[in-house]
């Protein structure tokens, strides 16, 4: 008889809002985004997209979307011509973004040991 493996359980495991927003933060223009809001304040979209750099009109709507919908970004409509929106950290946001200071601290130590490891692996033989 076969005995079955333990199911493994992990955090995002038995909260699905824990994975969805742990695959959210770990998405590039997410932590670009909050770490130029955390660097520069309240922005209006066009400075916010320069300053990130590389991101299309397009991606950087939907970054920012989702960044409000979880509270983490506050959206403000001016209504004057041309209009204008400025964006910037909820209190929520720049309580992450000092966690994210230490994921940026930790690759910026480590980025040349991960280099080597980099190449110690590609120079592996098959």
């Amino acid at each position: 008889m076969e005995t079955k493996a333990p199911a493994v359980t992990t955090p995002w495991s038995r909260n699905p809002l824990v994975r969805r927003l742990l695959e959210r933060l770990a998405d590039k223009w997410t932590l670009m985004v909050l770490e130029v809001l955390e660097q520069n304040g309240t922005m209006r979209f066009t400075r916010l997209r320069a300053a990130v750099g590389g991101v299309s009109q397009k991606m950087l709507t939907r970054t920012l979307r989702q960044l409000e919908e979880d509270g983490l970004v506050t959206r403000r409509v001016y209504a004057v011509i041309p209009p204008r929106v400025d964006y910037e950290l909820t209190a929520l946001g720049r309580g992450l973004s000092d966690s994210l200071c230490d994921l940026w601290r930790w690759c910026s130590r480590h980025a040349r040991d991960v280099e080597r490891a980099q190449r110690a692996f590609a120079a592996r033989p098959g």
